[in-house]
């Protein structure tokens, strides 16, 4: 909510108590946005809600209300509609003195929160000794654009990647390469990550064909747990020659994120066991020590159990994850721990935490958030794949993108007879064709599937990246075009609004903080992503010769007043997109 939803649902809540007494103290006015601007720009319908309470008819109910209220400062004289609807119009004055503080202001207006807290996001996850792919995508830019949010709202923010890096795999992967490459096992880059998948891939075809390889498999997990030096020094390598394929993408994608695998928590699994066990909520079944879960059955109907030590006595993934939820809590001190992953692992995450809920690991002021995405289709509507059937790599995918960008640019350079550096170029090849694959994704619901498209995403029409860095760098097109620089504008210049195209674009670029406290509470990207698309929209109505205003042939003072409407609207847009972790071009 704004700060002037605020001031009016505070002078509603007044009113309501000057008409109908006290014990209507803290009643919701029900102030929403008005569904159409000619009701103009907010509407309470408290006094539908209130009708049945009150034994009135709602407009008598709602006149009532609008006697008692005092909005001249900032809104036009409200009017009852319909059944009882309060409708508000704020002044033209008001827009212009709220535009006016938040253009001398840094961060356009947006406060930090009041009470920073300390938040982890965990997100990304590949595993060692596999190539990222397009399911990783979602994870890493969703997971990323939440904790930009987060950090610019002022939280303490941990941005966790929980590799897997142990296990099972680390044996099957190291006795094959024994046999069939040891040098892997000692020397550094050895092997490229592709060789690496390659062998995987064999050792897991083994493993599954081959009972005496799996017992030298399972010798290779005891070495290293055990911390044998040659099978600590070979995983030490393999995780290395991962980790640094994993860079790549990262800075591909400009996202930091600090590694802490699933060995980091080796150490503490036992101790996860044994306070289950003095919690009383452990149980043996069929030799697994195991939480039963309220709320979860097997297809018989019966309780469901989430192991946490197997009968062989080995750890899992849920053992590791409630282990890290320990050290989260008592170590990192974190008060908010936001999950992101594919909504295929939504029952996990239920089980885990009512495990860890039930044991009195969660106090009352530590939030668990799971935050699901759908997965990525192609254009058949089906699990996105390549045509031979496997899994899209997130390299090849964003390689492809910037090659894609680069092919539209060309055309279009060639078609406009301009003439533009290499470094250029690669340059806006580079920013356009990353964008447009982190925007296509961010733009969804996140627990919605999609299709992946490159025409679409790459597209300069429509809800795409493209559109709004264009839109961005049409702004800097007009700043060059006047020969001004938008911060010599200075900080005392007053915004004056005279055309409708002028108030829609005022009234817009005023959402941006609420836009922005709804995606730090709810988590929800796409809701920056459409605010960033209307905006755009709206300027380019503004700016539009037909039905908007001409900026630079307008006389003083509102050629200067248009012309910061325009870098209030280039500042919003930058700032937005980077909260996407999308950087703007200033010139395309």
């Amino acid at each position: 909510m704004n700060a002037t939803q605020e001031q009016l649902k505070l002078k509603l809540e007044q009113a309501l108590v000057a008409a109908f007494g006290q014990e209507y103290a803290g009643v919701d006015p029900i102030l929403v946005p008005a569904s159409n601007p000619k009701f103009g720009d907010y509407q309470a319908n408290v006094a539908l809600s209130l009708s049945k309470r009150l034994g009135q008819q709602p407009r008598a109910i709602a006149s009532a209300i609008a006697e008692k209220l005092d909005v001249s400062d900032f809104c036009e004289t409200p009017e009852i509609a319909g059944p009882g609807f309060i409708n508000f119009k704020l002044k033209i004055t008001h827009l212009e003195a709220q535009l006016n503080a938040i253009q001398a202001d840094s961060r356009l207006g947006i406060p930090k929160a009041k009470t920073p807290k300390r938040e982890i996001v965990d997100f990304s996850s590949p595993n060692i000794a596999k190539e990222m792919h397009v399911g990783h995508l979602r994870s890493t830019i969703i997971g990323d654009c939440i904790a930009r949010i987060l950090e610019f709202r002022g939280h303490d923010v941990l941005r966790l990647n929980h590799v897997g890096d142990w296990g099972t795999q680390f044996g099957m992967l190291i006795a094959y390469l024994r046999e069939v490459y040891p040098e892997a096992l000692t020397t550094a880059n050895a092997l490229d990550i592709k060789d690496l998948v390659s062998f995987y891939r064999q050792a897991k075809q083994r493993f599954d064909e081959d009972q005496a390889f799996q017992e030298t498999a399972r010798q290779e997990v005891v070495r290293l747990q055990a911390g044998a030096e040659d099978t600590l020094h070979a995983w030490k390598l393999l995780c290395e020659q991962s980790r640094r394929e994993f860079q790549v993408i990262y800075d591909l994608l400009d996202v930091q994120v600090t590694e802490r695998g699933e060995s980091f928590y080796n150490p503490l699994l036992a101790a996860v066991v044994e306070d289950l066990a003095k919690s009383g909520l452990l149980l043996e079944n069929q030799g697994a020590k195991v939480v039963f879960l309220e709320g979860f059955a097997n297809r018989e109907g019966e309780p469901l159990p989430l192991i946490v030590q197997k009968s062989d006595g080995g750890y899992n993934y849920a053992t590791t994850d409630l282990a890290a939820l320990c050290y989260r809590i008592q170590k990192d001190e974190a008060k908010r721990i936001i999950y992101v992953t594919d909504a295929g692992q939504t029952n996990h995450f239920a089980q885990f935490f009512q495990v860890a809920r039930k044991a009195g690991w969660v106090p009352d002021d530590v939030e668990l958030v799971h935050v699901p995405f759908g997965l990525v289709l192609g254009e058949d509507g089906k699990k996105f794949k390549t045509r031979s059937g496997d899994t899209v790599k997130l390299r090849d995918l964003l390689d492809e993108a910037v090659i894609r960008a680069r092919a539209d640019l060309e055309r279009r350079l060639q078609e406009e007879e301009r003439e533009e550096t290499e470094a250029f170029i690669s340059k806006v090849a580079q920013v356009v064709g990353i964008s447009a694959v982190k925007y296509a994704d961010l733009s969804q619901n996140r627990t919605s599937d999609y299709i992946f498209s490159y025409d679409k995403m790459l597209d300069l029409r429509g809800n795409t990246a493209p559109y709004m860095l264009y839109a961005y760098a049409r702004i800097q097109g007009i700043s060059r075009k006047a020969g001004i620089n938008f911060s010599e504008l200075g900080e005392n210049v007053q915004v004056l609004l005279q055309h409708e195209t002028e108030s829609a674009l005022a009234k817009y670029l005023l959402l941006l903080d609420e836009v922005i406290s709804s995606v730090e509470q709810e988590l929800l990207p796409n809701r920056l992503g459409e605010y960033l698309y209307e905006l755009s929209k709206k300027f380019n109505q503004f700016y539009d010769r037909n039905q908007g205003v001409r900026v630079l042939e307008t006389d003083e003072p509102l050629r200067t007043s248009r012309l910061v409407l325009c870098d209030l609207t280039a500042r919003t847009l930058k700032l937005g997109l980077s909260l996407l972790g999308i950087p703007v071009l200033e010139r395309m």
